[in-house]
């Protein structure tokens, strides 16, 4: 793949630039209460207080699998500008690589508004499989601390969720994207 990559898409002038692979995805936070198992004793009925606010926020991210690095950012809503914003944030960031990202199949993802950098790859997994992405189990960890939780605005629940964001490790996240199947396909591939 990285033969692929640098005789295709990388002039020999800039073959000496890193190459890292990304998992990215988008996450929906909301007000509307994340449900889930609740232990009780033998013959007790679990309940638990939920809220139906339809209010809500995107996480835009990306998760690198080697190295455990992440990179992501709060939206209002799911569009391509958003999208271009959050690439050019990213490219800039890490100016001096290349960035090969695997993503889904959103809409957003392929609209002709999109100007994706030139030191980014948008690399499509297959549809309808979002258990081939990383950064889904990423996103299912965060939201684990917001079982049953009910918030009263969008600013308290920001607030948890990014703290559960800075509480994870670059070893941590290594743990959860590091997949054993991708990092070999990225040592085959001279990634590492």
């Amino acid at each position: 793949m990285l033969g692929v990559i640098k005789k295709y898409l990388i002039s020999p002038g800039e073959q000496h630039r890193k190459i890292r692979y990304w998992c990215g995805s988008e996450s929906r936070f909301g007000l509307q209460t994340v449900t889930g198992r609740l232990i009780t004793r033998k013959g007790i009925k679990p309940h638990g207080f939920t809220q139906w606010k339809r209010d809500n926020f995107y996480i835009y991210g990306v998760v690198e699998p080697l190295t455990g690095e992440n990179f992501t950012l709060e939206f209002s809503h799911l569009d391509a500008l958003c999208f271009g914003i959050f690439l050019d944030n990213l490219s800039r960031l890490y100016a001096e690589d290349i960035h090969v990202i695997q993503v889904d199949n959103g809409a957003f993802h392929f609209s002709k508004y999109l100007q994706v950098p030139e030191n980014i790859i948008l690399l499509f997994q297959p549809p309808y499989t979002p258990e081939v992405n990383p950064i889904e189990r990423f996103w299912k960890e965060i939201k684990k601390a917001l079982k049953w939780e009910c918030f009263q605005t969008l600013d308290e629940l920001k607030e948890v969720v990014w703290k559960q964001l800075d509480k994870f490790t670059t070893y941590q996240i290594q743990s959860i994207a590091g997949w054993d199947f991708i990092l070999e396909a990225l040592f085959v591939s001279g990634f590492s």
